[in-house]
């Protein structure tokens, strides 16, 4: 652990936490802008969680510690990751953890751990989300290592602030077949991973389309609160990891003041960025059918093994 590991440890898990609302409030906005309506305010979710807070914390009669501890669960895997990754700064303030496969099964555990408190409520809605989205994982998941490892295999490591620095050291492999490849195929997973356009509707409660919140309808109060808060996190942390790990500029490399405020304020940048071209795209797109998704999740799994190909044979 170095100094500007630990520096970065503390300082992203706070931006994250501070910032993501605000994030989700924005892509809120963009979509309600560009289809005609007023919209809520950039600092809506903020407030919507501050009444869910306020609120009594309410469980289904019959549910066990899986269905209390997802929320909690769900929080604290994706605040691991905001702690270990490379986001603010190049170094990890847990450099092992920092691994590829590490953050994936990090950021997996938070997902299961919401599918099977679905489960554990006994409804008709949470049995059907839950295997919604354990069938959307169990194809997601395999791409989003084969496209990081794709990343790795340059490098001859799988720990991600290698990556990133090997990036940062040779921008121009960001234009490489194996890197756009690769980036085609996260951001694919990305949409999957938090339940967006086309995949998922974030916006809707009808029966037959949702995914995520058919897994969540029996929560209420400060456990909702979590649940929010975890999933619109996780989605800071997918758009920080597409950021950083193909465009690291602005990344912190030495422990001074003005390298961390620049640090700080490129991941913000970027991720807002990338967060208003996702909100604007889905303004565009219709919602798949759910019987065509695996087809469009197989095909980024087919992108990210050629990408995986293409950085053996053309390195």
């Amino acid at each position: 652990m170095t100094p500007l590991g630990l520096v970065g440890g503390v300082l992203q898990p706070l931006l994250i936490l501070a910032g993501s609302p605000f994030l989700l409030g924005l892509m809120r906005q963009i979509r309600a802008r560009l289809e005609g309506r007023q919209g809520a305010g950039v600092g809506q979710p903020w407030r919507d969680l501050r009444k869910l807070l306020r609120k009594q914390r309410i469980a289904p009669r019959g549910t066990t510690e899986v269905f209390r501890m997802a929320p909690v669960l769900l929080v604290a895997t994706t605040l691991v990751v905001a702690f270990v990754a490379p986001f603010v700064t190049i170094a990890s303030a847990v450099p092992p953890v920092a691994d590829l496969f590490a953050v994936v099964a990090l950021l997996a555990l938070g997902a299961v751990a919401v599918a099977l408190a679905g489960l554990d409520t006994g409804t008709a809605f949470g049995g059907m989300g839950a295997s919604r989205e354990t069938t959307i994982l169990a194809l997601v998941e395999p791409t989003l290592l084969v496209a990081i490892f794709a990343l790795s295999v340059r490098v001859g490591s799988t720990n991600l602030p290698a990556i990133v620095e090997a990036t940062l050291q040779d921008p121009t492999q960001v234009i490489s077949p194996a890197s756009l490849l690769a980036a085609v195929a996260l951001m694919i997973v990305i949409v999957a991973e938090t339940g967006r356009l086309p995949v998922d509707n974030p916006s809707t409660h009808l029966e037959l389309t949702m995914v995520h919140e058919a897994m969540v309808l029996e929560y209420a109060g400060p456990d909702l609160a979590l649940i929010e808060l975890g999933s619109v996190m996780r989605l800071s942390v997918f758009l920080g990891l597409l950021a950083n790990l193909f465009v690291p500029l602005g990344i912190a490399t030495e422990l001074s003041v003005l390298a961390i405020l620049g640090g700080v304020v490129a991941f913000a940048l970027k991720v807002t960025v990338l967060g208003a071209a996702l909100a604007t795209t889905e303004v565009f797109l219709a919602k798949l059918r759910l019987f065509r998704v695996p087809e469009l999740l197989a095909g980024s799994f087919l992108l990210a093994l050629l990408a995986a190909g293409a950085s053996y044979f053309l390195a």
